[in-house]
């Protein structure tokens, strides 16, 4: 389904014309061409990011700004302003706006920023609203949540290994030590940058998170630094960078292997000067900004592997955290299960109390490949498709509830096959590696070939690590029929269960 993009613009040119570029890049645009259109259609539409305009004829951006966040404060805001002033810039992003942008719009500029936008954060530390929320669901996290001044309540989990994170964050936070942060994507790394933030003495001012592996080579330095007018083809007007917007603040390199190398040569100058130039500008500007990177690969490694200059490494080596995969801290899991329901809940307008005791076993045993953000979207899907005040296992994905029978069994003698069919699966790849034949209970002929389809496709999702799309392409057929083709087994599956009950 189409991520839909609200936009919100008196101009009406600006409107159509923005609604066929989003819908060239396959999103659903919807248009409001002033401000009290546009929070009528919230009223009945929940979409996936808001553009706004800063200057409506009915309605300044600070007005509509706040509106939006109080019918939906979850939903990103990208403001669009023809100024680019620092101060505007900083007090949107105060109010909730995620990013802004500047007119004329560059094309490539818009579509790196919405993309960055409706990137999944990743959430150790989950930002709701102060409404109320199922009680019995909050007492489990109590213990474990922080309440900030802005009205944002912080959830943390409950294992060893977290408990020391925030020891660590406790120690380091009101230090002005720059951190790098590892864990695997989707571990809440930039959550906890922005814990370390909360407990700075920079709390009140800007916290800025970049994505550097979204950043294209040629746009890298000018969202980092900032352009000024005319400095490259495009470049049609000024435009503030991120180290400028976050300074007396503090500023996130997420994924920070991934900047391009003459970029980090940019950057070694302001971390070691703190001194910044706008690309195509000839002034230095003073930076007073704290920096906190994060990686999913050991920054010592990329820099011997020439990816990652090593003295720009050590300038930031003041102070690591690592955090564990959610696999290693099952005690965290349902606190955050339980949680993430009660922001679903109230996304969706439903009072879904909890899980039954299977649902929890499978959660409990599954790993979890895409950490926290996996788990987020594994709850919303199972909430939005649960028709009681319990989610069952009829409501969470197959690739969830049938891990288990996908277990490695080092001492099996037994090997599915790689086999010479439609499916493609002689393809080159790495052999299979040994793990027990999963118990099937079709009888017959039809049994038998469903029977060779399950194992053929589990093998394929194990050899793509469950991703969907890819295992439709290693079997060669398309995404629909493998989805197809996986709702069928699950329903020969319940209606044996019901059977035998």
């Amino acid at each position: 389904m189409a991520e839909k993009i609200l936009i919100i613009d008196d101009d009406k040119d600006m409107c159509l014309v923005l609604k066929r570029f989003l819908s060239k890049h396959g999103f659903e645009a919807i248009e409001a061409n002033s401000g009290k259109k546009a929070l009528e259609i919230l009223e009945s539409t929940d979409p996936d990011l808001i553009l706004c305009d800063f200057k409506l004829e009915d309605m300044d951006g600070t007005t509509i700004l706040k509106n939006i966040k109080e019918k939906l404060p979850t939903v990103p805001v990208i403001i669009i302003t023809g100024y680019s002033n620092i101060k505007t810039a900083v007090e949107v992003m105060r109010l909730g706006a995620i990013d802004y942008v500047t007119k004329p719009l560059l094309p490539d500029e818009i579509l790196v920023t919405i993309k960055r936008a409706l990137k999944e954060p990743a959430a150790v530390v989950t930002h709701v609203s102060s409404g109320n929320n199922d009680s019995n669901n909050d007492t489990k996290a109590l213990s474990f949540s922080k309440k900030h001044e802005n009205g944002q309540t912080y959830i943390f989990g409950n294992s060893p290994d977290f408990k020391n994170i925030l020891n660590q964050i406790d120690l380091v936070g009101p230090t002005n030590y720059s951190v790098i942060i590892y864990g695997e994507s989707g571990s809440g790394k930039e959550a906890i940058a922005q814990e370390i933030h909360k407990r700075s003495k920079r709390a009140d001012k800007p916290f800025i998170a970049i994505d550097c592996g979204a950043l294209s080579k040629e746009l890298a330095g000018s969202e980092l630094f900032g352009h000024e007018k005319g400095s490259f083809t495009g470049a049609v007007g000024q435009k503030i960078g991120s180290f400028e917007l976050a300074n007396g603040g503090t500023i996130l390199l997420d994924e920070i292997a991934n900047l391009p190398y003459d970029v980090q040569v940019s950057l070694l100058r302001v971390t070691q000067e703190r001194k910044m130039k706008r690309v195509g500008g000839t002034k230095d500007i003073e930076l007073d900004v704290r920096i906190i990177v994060a990686s999913n690969e050991k920054l010592w490694d990329a820099a011997r592997n020439g990816k990652f200059r090593e003295d720009l490494y050590h300038r930031f080596n003041e102070f690591q955290i690592n955090v564990p995969p959610l696999r290693e801290r099952k005690n965290d899991v349902m606190i955050f299960a339980n949680h993430f329901l009660n922001i679903t809940n109230q996304e969706l307008g439903k009072n879904v109390k909890g899980f039954t005791p299977e649902v929890e076993n499978i959660f409990q045993n599954y790993v979890w490949h895409g950490n926290l953000r996996e788990l987020k979207n594994v709850i919303k899907r199972a909430t939005l498709l649960s028709d009681g005040d319990i989610i069952d296992v009829k409501s969470i994905p197959f690739e969830v509830s049938n891990y288990t029978k996908l277990q490695f069994d080092a001492g099996a003698e037994q090997q599915i096959p790689v086999m010479s069919s439609s499916y493609g699966l002689d393809s080159g790849l790495p052999p299979t590696p040994t793990y027990t034949r999963p118990v099937i209970k079709e009888t017959g002929l039809k049994g038998a070939g469903i029977d060779a389809e399950y194992e053929i496709i589990l093998e394929a999702l194990k050899r793509v690590n469950f991703n969907k799309s890819k295992a439709a392409k290693l079997l060669k057929i398309d995404r629909k029929t493998l989805y197809n083709k996986i709702k069928q087994y699950k329903e020969l599956n319940n209606i044996e269960f019901q059977q035998e009950v």
